[in-house]
């Protein structure tokens, strides 16, 4: 028998047994001990459920490094009669996954677009005021969040508005920043990094809190593919065009820099591609 039609009509009978899986209500994933200084990982989601798609990396350094990551809610989506059914979606995929919740708003912030940014600044300056005092009080060591063409108007916005954010913080304000995809490629990421089957569950079975959005379209369950992809795509943009792919099943594209004395600065030349084994630690000195 051939075996790849073999290996395509498992992955097609997995997605279609998937479909009949519960939603939510898993329980929790324990959570390490943090200790006092241990360093925070900010997640600026520009919806609920980014959170855990581009989480990998943060999840990792949860649960391996012991730092702490909250996922900030920049928009709870659209709609206003499902603004506060997210709110709760995004709480239990939360508590799931370990991370902290941070809000922006009771029903979060509005107008994080690019076309908000030029036609109303003052309502854009409020929004960058309130993810001001967030870096301010949280200091994170690490923020991630959309970069500028990751398709999506509020990835978008959510993006300028961190890079507008950061260009009003003090002087003496220092961050790495990664930059996350979903909806659109980036052209020239630097970093991939390899999930676990492990932390890939645990990151599929927190996305299915997001119940209401999961049944409109099941994307918990192309998590798997898109991962995949991400190891084709990644293993020549950010390991060389015509390099060996690694030997990763599942991984996420990422772009590392590190904002320092009011701008941005690559910390490395060329692209790292890092195992489940590394230390991720180190790409944050």
């Amino acid at each position: 028998m051939n075996p790849y039609i073999q290996m395509a009509a498992e992955y097609a009978r997995l997605q279609r047994e998937g479909r009949g899986y519960p939603l939510g209500g898993f329980p929790k994933f324990p959570r390490p001990d943090f200790a006092p200084e241990a360093p925070k990982v900010l997640i600026f989601s520009p919806h609920p459920d980014d959170e855990v798609i581009i989480g990998g990396l943060a999840l990792r350094l949860l649960r391996e490094a012991h730092w702490r990551v909250a996922n900030v809610a920049v928009t709870l989506g659209r709609k206003p009669e499902r603004q506060l059914g997210r709110l709760a979606e995004l709480q239990a995929c939360c508590e799931c996954i370990g991370f902290d919740l941070i809000t922006t708003a009771p029903r979060g912030l509005t107008g994080v677009e690019p076309g908000v940014r030029q036609s109303d600044p003052v309502h854009w300056a409020e929004s960058v005021r309130v993810i001001a005092g967030i870096l301010e009080r949280e200091r994170p060591r690490v923020i991630l969040f959309p970069h500028a063409v990751d398709w999506n108007s509020t990835h978008i916005g959510v993006h300028w508005l961190l890079a507008d954010t950061l260009k009003t913080m003090p002087a003496d304000f220092t961050s790495y920043t990664v930059e996350t995809e979903f909806w659109g490629a980036m052209a020239d990421p630097n970093l991939l990094v390899e999930i676990s089957p492990a932390d890939l569950g645990a990151m599929i079975t927190a996305l299915t809190d997001h119940v209401v959005e999961v049944r409109r379209n099941p994307y918990h369950l192309s998590l798997p593919a898109w991962m995949q992809d991400n190891v084709r795509r990644g293993s020549e943009l950010v390991g060389g065009q015509g390099g060996a792919a690694p030997d990763f099943t599942f991984a996420t594209v990422y772009r590392l820099r590190k904002w320092t004395a009011g701008k941005w600065e690559y910390p490395y030349t060329g692209g790292r591609q890092l195992a489940s084994t590394a230390d991720l630690t180190a790409l944050f000195p």
